[in-house]
């Protein structure tokens, strides 16, 4: 039997929430910024409201000034759309390795009151599919007190753990929205795709590819074409996905769990990649807490985990998420991927970064800048890849690290970052 849907408007459905209320945000392109201007019409009756999620996009609305007391973000990444609210104070940020998020919901440490999720519509069994943000909303629709779907037909239905029935959510609220989309390849320019060159030529035919977000990990996928058999088991991906995909170059043919799959958490591009997942049974859309889990990753052989990093310092410290004390992403799941590969079997994983900041400023430094948060530590790199080359630093001294990383940074730094390496360690070669 056919359950009738029955929609109601945003402030219909946003009335159940009350002061104190902890609330779960669908993230990436799902963000659900119509339900968002739905609760700030609800301002005028609550106080100490918690938002929680991951990276959201659009204009979030309730992070303006005019909303402080009212609605707190609590992120656990920090995406541009708040960037500016925790630097001003009217937000927070919370440091959790992306694959344990959904266990701070589990166990009780940050229950949800309300999730608030963008969905598409029901199928003609009532099934809805959380699209292309599967991550760690999954744990919050299981957790969640209360749910409200912002149902949307531009929600691509996606294949794995994100199917929620219908007569799960407490009130449904239609809406036509066009969903968040990025473009990384048009900030590819020549030094990511060197950058790019360098790193696929650590990436053989067969391997298992995790790729971070950003203009790099698009760059290497673009340098990949003359490669065979590749398989992907990441926590996002993106366009750069497509063509290879379609030329077979990823085929995941020889991954050893899932095979014949894409395994991802998350999706974030343009409307060709959307249109390209949608209904697509060789992409798997799963929990975060399985798909990050480190040991999980290991399963499959020679895993390449390419993450970025904002600057990284003489003894392989990497800041990936603060530029200083200034907040600038978060953790993710680097760390998650970084230990997974080096655990996999011919796994590498990789930090890739452009040798300078547009602004000229060598981001390999002596010392990470005061209050800069470490990510990755320095037990944990193995492969830096620049524009310049390739340090590899496992099971290296000190003195050895700075000498790769040296040798890896823009020639016009290398005298600077020589006379700091003196300075340190006094015998010191290049």
């Amino acid at each position: 039997m056919k359950i009738p849907i029955v929609y109601k408007t945003a402030e219909e459905a946003l009335e159940i929430v009350k002061s104190g209320d902890r609330i779960y945000l669908h993230g990436s392109s799902q963000t659900p910024t119509h339900l968002l201007r739905g609760l700030a019409a609800h301002a005028h009756r609550l106080r100490d409201v918690e938002l929680v999620s991951i990276t959201v996009f659009g204009d979030v609305i309730l992070d303006k000034p005019e909303y402080a007391g009212i609605f707190h973000f609590n992120s656990f990444f920090v995406s541009t759309s708040l960037r500016q609210a925790v630097a001003d104070g009217r937000a927070d940020y919370v440091p959790t390795f992306l694959s344990e998020i959904p266990e701070l919901f589990k166990r009780g440490h940050m229950p949800i009151d309300v999730a608030l999720v963008q969905v598409s519509p029901p199928d003609d069994k009532g099934y809805c599919s959380l699209g292309l943000s599967v991550d760690i909303a999954r744990s919050a629709v299981n957790t969640a007190k209360h749910i409200i779907a912002q149902v949307n037909p531009n929600v691509p239905r996606t294949h794995g753990d994100g199917m929620v029935h219908s007569s799960r959510f407490h009130s449904m609220v239609y809406c036509e929205d066009a969903l968040f989309e990025a473009s990384y390849a048009e900030k590819t320019g020549p030094i990511e795709l060197q950058i790019g060159a360098n790193v696929a030529s650590l990436i053989d035919d067969r391997c298992t590819l995790q790729m971070g977000i950003g203009s790099i990990p698009d760059a290497v996928l673009q340098c990949l074409k003359n490669h065979k058999d590749l398989g992907v088991h990441t926590e996002m991906c993106s366009d750069g996905i497509i063509d290879l995909v379609e030329s077979d170059v990823i085929n995941n043919k020889y991954k050893r769990i899932h095979p014949n799959k894409t395994v991802t958490a998350f999706a974030l591009g343009t409307r060709r990649l959307y249109d390209y997942i949608d209904d697509n049974p060789s992409f798997n859309f799963l929990d975060i807490d399985y798909v990050n889990d480190p040991h999980t990753i290991r399963r499959n052989n020679k895993v390449i985990a390419i993450n970025s990093a904002i600057e990284i310092d003489l003894t392989g410290q990497v800041c990936a998420d603060s530029i200083g004390t200034y907040q600038y992403s978060g953790v993710g799941g680097q760390m998650d991927f970084m230990r997974g590969a080096a655990l996999s079997e011919g796994g590498k994983p990789i930090l890739a970064l452009p040798a300078r900041t547009n602004k000229g400023i060598s981001r390999i430094t002596p010392m990470l800048k005061p209050g800069a948060g470490v990510v990755t530590t320095r037990a944990h790199v193995h492969y830096v890849v620049t524009e310049y080359g390739i340090a590899y630093l496992f099971g290296k001294n000190l003195r050895q690290r700075a000498r790769e990383l040296v040798n890896i940074s823009h020639p016009d730094d290398r005298e600077m970052l020589e006379k700091a390496c003196f300075e340190r360690f006094h015998n010191f070669k290049v």
